[in-house]
């Protein structure tokens, strides 16, 4: 089962009432979105993947931070429990996709890092991820003026993901939290 992204606060609504056009632009984006996961994920299985693998491979090579990535990092951006990213990372190992490796810095960590093989087939996928991105830019144009009508507030980004820079327990933030 997926771990929750923590909710946003409740968004203040906007001064204006919903026009046409932004319901309009909304049921484009989500028609975009579903076309673009369904071509996403024809194009992870062609090359033979699922679309989770493809997921976490491209999680892998888009890793912010200068170290490796690590299995408990894999489970917290695509949204599983850790036993259900050591289980893909095990098959991505296993297709030779993925190399993983105890950290030299804490041998407690297994850092991730994508082979030749892994990095030629993300590439193709992503190539062809980008070039039907670019086929939608316009329902996103929409959607972004669409948006800049409204004067909603900007979600808060870093609530729904959690503290990257945080490895900490989740037990442990809370308590943090909770403390004056």
């Amino acid at each position: 089962m997926p771990a929750s992204p923590r909710q946003p606060s409740t968004p203040r609504p906007s001064r204006r009432k919903l026009a046409t056009e932004d319901y309009r632009a909304l049921g484009a984006f989500r028609q975009a979105l579903r076309r673009f996961m369904a071509f996403s994920e024809t194009g992870s299985r062609d090359l033979g993947l699922t679309p989770q693998q493809h997921q976490a491979l491209l999680a892998i090579r888009a890793h912010p931070d200068s170290a490796p990535m690590t299995v408990s990092e894999l489970a917290r951006v695509l949204l599983v429990k850790n036993h259900s990213a050591l289980g893909l990372v095990d098959r991505l190992v296993e297709r030779e996709l993925l190399k993983r490796a105890p950290s030299p810095l804490d041998r407690r960590r297994v850092e991730l890092t994508l082979t030749d093989l892994g990095r030629r087939k993300l590439e193709t996928i992503s190539r062809n991820n980008l070039g039907q991105l670019q086929s939608s830019l316009p329902v996103f144009t929409d959607l972004m003026h669409a948006l800049e009508q409204l004067e909603l507030p900007t979600p808060d980004l870093k609530a729904l993901e959690g503290d990257p820079q945080d490895t900490s327990s989740a037990p442990a933030r809370r308590a943090r939290r909770k403390t004056p």
